[in-house]
């Protein structure tokens, strides 16, 4: 017997808490993470088995990391999400001047214009969820370390979501 639990993290619901905003906290909707832990220990004591959705083809753009990426073309975190200058010959923020053509899931264009650093990020769904750039080896490292932080606390698996991409 298994219980799945959709997206429990600290997320601003721009998609249902698929943005997430906090891969090691549990948005006060749904508690806390004691909360969470007497839930764990509960359903283990009946012999249920708590796996639990993860989102880690983007976070949201009120993640951490994403604001640290975003401060700067220079920050070390930048190269965690995948950012691109305006095509050639287009002003950042011309109609025609998104990276290439590509459309998110969610209709419109894949590249949204940071206004600060003159780049686009992508999102291949909700504007409020940039892509993590999976090349990066810390990136990696990032999430299997919050993956493992869960499976201590007790978590016996996860659904990863949009994982094929």
């Amino acid at each position: 017997d298994v219980v799945w639990l959709s997206p429990i993290y600290t997320s601003p619901q721009a998609d249902n808490g698929y943005d997430i905003a906090d891969y090691q906290d549990i948005d006060p909707m749904f508690g806390t993470l004691a909360d969470f832990d007497e839930l764990v220990a509960q359903a283990h004591a009946r012999g249920i088995r708590v796996v639990m959705d993860l989102v880690v083809n983007h976070t949201s753009d009120e993640h951490a990391w994403f604001m640290e990426s975003r401060s700067s073309r220079s920050n070390p975190k930048r190269d965690w999400y995948i950012w691109r200058a305006p095509r050639e010959g287009f002003r950042p923020g011309e109609p025609g001047a998104e990276p290439n053509n590509w459309g998110s899931f969610f209709s419109g264009s894949a590249w949204t214009l940071d206004e600060e650093t003159g780049e686009y990020y992508l999102h291949l769904f909700h504007t409020k969820q940039p892509d993590l750039n999976w090349e990066n080896l810390e990136v990696r490292q990032a999430v299997y370390t919050m993956m493992r932080w869960w499976l201590d606390r007790g978590v016996d698996g996860f659904r990863m979501d949009v994982i094929n991409l």
